[in-house]
Formats: C-alpha cells, structure tokens, sequence
C-alpha cells in the first residue's frame, strides 16, 4: 500500500459524502462591523422601548422623544396654528414611533445575521443567503415561526434566530400596547377639557356659575371630580409623554386651555375672593395641587414656560355679578408670587398651538 485511500470520495453514499463536505461548505467567515453595529442598533432600539413604555417617570426614550420633536416642529412650520393639520401630530407621531422600533429591529437583526457569511443558508443547496434573503428570513423569524426556505446553522446562530422571534413577540406586542394605552389617555384627556368648558370659557365665567348668591359651597361635587380627573391626567401625561402633541381641533376639547382656565378660576377662589366666602382652603389646595402636577410634565416634554405671564383674571366681571373681591392690589400682589406657575400655563397654551382663555364657544 502507498497510501492510496482505501475509498474514492466519489464511491461513498450520497448522505455519508454530504456530511463530511457540509462541515467545509459552512465554515464561518465573521464580520465584525456588522455585528457590532447590528448589536448596538439592537440595544439602543430595545432601551428606548424599555424607557418609553416601561418606565413611567421617565418620559420617552432618546429616539422617541427627537422624533416626536422633529414631526411636531415640522407640523407645525407646515400649518402653523392651523388645528386640521396639528390635529394629524398625535396619530402620525404615534404610528411612526411604532413603525419605527419595529424597524430598527428588523434592520438590527438582518446586521446581526449579515455578521457571519453563513449564518443563514438557503434549505434548497446549502448556498449562503443574499441581503434580501436575510431581511426576508428575519421578517418572518420576527412575526411568524418560520416557512423553512432558509436556516441557520447549528450553534449560536439557531439561538439567535430564536431571539429574534422572542424580540418580536415582546417589542411589537408591548409597542401596541402602548398604542392602545395612549389612545385611552387621549379620550380622558378630552373628557376633562369638556367638562372644565362646559362651566365656562374663561376663570371669571367659571367663577360667577359656581355663585350661589352667598356662597361657593355648591362646588364642592364638580371640584373634587375635576381634580381627580386632572390628576389621572397628569399621571397619564408622565407615563405617555405623546399625549402632549394631541392636539384637538375644538379648543372645547383641548386640555392645554380647560388647564388654564381651570387653575385661573382656583387662583381666584383662593386669592381673589374674601375668606368669608371661599370654599373650603383643603378642596382648592387639592385642586391647584393636581394642576402643579400636571404642569410638572413640562419636564418631560417639548413645552417651554412663556417669557412673561399671561393677563390677570378681571376682578371687574366678579363685581358686576354681586361677587366679593379683595382689591386689585391685594390681587395683584398675590399674582406676582405666582408668576413662574402662570408663566408655565401660557407655555402649555402657546406649546399646543393655542390662545390664552376665553375659549372659543
């Protein structure tokens, strides 16, 4: 014998000649720089998510909050103040975060497979998978199980295909849960601007319906629900940032104004009214107290405090409906302590492409 194979290759049984040849066909080539970035698109997109959806102090993650920025501000250089088209922003910014994260994912993990040259291959010959094959395969990896036209090799790329359909059921499952919370949030938020404008269009209005001719005490009912309204509203604010750029075509329907006109007509009942007459001091604390934590989501969103503070309440108008008012300069003195707040309330009137109160009827 001089070493001649005891078998020639081409004798051997098609099975047993396509396992000693598959091994040399899949041999991997890495790619690092897909990988990397693949990787990193990944963690950046599922953080984002994580910090939107999940963390109710937070705000909205990185990439939401500038792209929630970036369709408002353009929005509104296309409309200006023109409701029809600002009333397009919460919907449009809304799908195109969804749209987004699932996008980003997907193009994420299509990097992640292009990091190995045969990380997919196609079921037919063994051959490595184009481009188009590895967005096709992590499309349906992501939504579906599978239709088996491509694989990916034994070894960590089967555990990265199994992640793959695991990030899809999560993310785009939690992503349209968000949608369906922030759509129950905006018809709250329409309920509070309804029943505040449905006292009145302005703080003098709101506090001439609530006189009884001696008293405020019928307020107490319509206070209470109000606050508590305003308060599961800022709540809703903080945990879903995107109720900011809702904005209503009817200023009867638009909380930025029923907030305004609402802690105006408490500013009056306890600072321009005499104590005699006020309702009770622990009902109109708890009232403002829901409107400051509403005005604190301003922290968290694209609204700015106006440079100076709106027009004061018109004493005048309480007068002339047999209203107790303390004096203008006892008023007025009060309003200067609150400027910094009513200066925040412009900023949430302006920031919804709206007027300072009266309402419109």
């Amino acid at each position: 014998m001089t070493g001649t194979p005891l078998y020639a290759a081409s004798t051997l049984p098609g099975s047993l000649h396509a396992a000693l040849v598959a091994p040399l066909q899949t041999s991997e080539t890495v790619r690092p720089l897909f990988l990397v970035v693949g990787l990193a698109l990944l963690v950046v997109t599922i953080v984002d998510i994580l910090w939107t959806t999940l963390w109710v102090d937070g705000g909205s993650g990185p990439l939401s909050s500038r792209l929630a920025t970036w369709i408002w501000r353009g929005l509104r250089h296309l409309g200006g103040t023109r409701s029809r088209i600002l009333s397009l922003a919460g919907p449009i910014i809304l799908m195109a975060t969804l749209v987004t994260w699932v996008g980003l994912i997907w193009g994420a993990w299509t990097l992640i497979f292009a990091g190995g040259e045969n990380a997919l291959l196609a079921t037919h010959d063994d051959v490595p998978v184009t481009w188009t094959g590895r967005l096709f395969f992590v499309a349906y990896t992501m939504f579906t199980m599978g239709n088996g036209d491509f694989y990916p090799p034994a070894g960590v790329w089967q555990v990265a295909a199994s992640l793959t359909t695991a990030s899809g059921m999560l993310f785009v499952t939690m992503g349209v849960s968000y949608v369906l919370s922030v759509l129950g949030a905006v018809s709250n938020k329409r309920s509070f601007a309804s029943s505040v404008s449905g006292m009145g269009t302005d703080s003098e209005t709101v506090v001439r319906s609530a006189w009884d001719g001696e008293d405020f005490d019928g307020l107490a009912l319509p206070l209470n629900s109000l606050a508590s309204q305003l308060e599961t509203l800022a709540d809703q604010h903080k945990s879903y940032p995107i109720l900011h750029y809702y904005h209503s075509e009817r200023s009867k329907q638009a909380s930025a104004m029923a907030v305004a006109v609402f802690d105006e007509s408490m500013t009056i009942l306890l600072f321009g009214v005499p104590a005699e007459v006020r309702p009770a001091p622990p009902l109109v604390e708890n009232a403002r107290s829901a409107s400051q934590n509403y005005l604190e989501t301003l922290n968290n969103s694209f609204i700015q405090s106006a440079e100076e503070p709106p027009p004061p309440p018109d004493l005048d108008r309480l007068r002339a409906a047999g209203i107790p008012t303390v004096t203008d300069s006892e008023f007025a003195a009060e309003l200067d302590e609150l400027t910094e707040r009513r200066r925040k309330l412009l900023g949430v009137v302006n920031g919804d492409a709206w007027h300072w109160p009266p309402i419109d009827k």
